[in-house]
């Protein structure tokens, strides 16, 4: 089995690891209620998922 003949260096291992990044989940806003969402989710304000009522919501009093 081959065995690196030298050390990686912190520069060298860190320039191969600089595009292991996290990104920001991709939100969108809701055309009912204009909340930010994330795509192809139910809206967790109105309840609405492309224009239809999925989940029922209780108004707060």
């Amino acid at each position: 089995m081959a065995v690196p003949f030298r050390r990686t260096s912190k520069t060298k291992k860190r320039m191969r690891r600089t595009h292991y990044k996290i990104e920001a989940n991709g939100v969108t806003k809701c055309p009912s209620c204009n909340s930010m969402i994330r795509p192809h989710h139910v809206c967790s304000e109105c309840g609405q998922y492309k224009g239809k009522n999925v989940i029922e919501k209780q108004p707060n009093e």
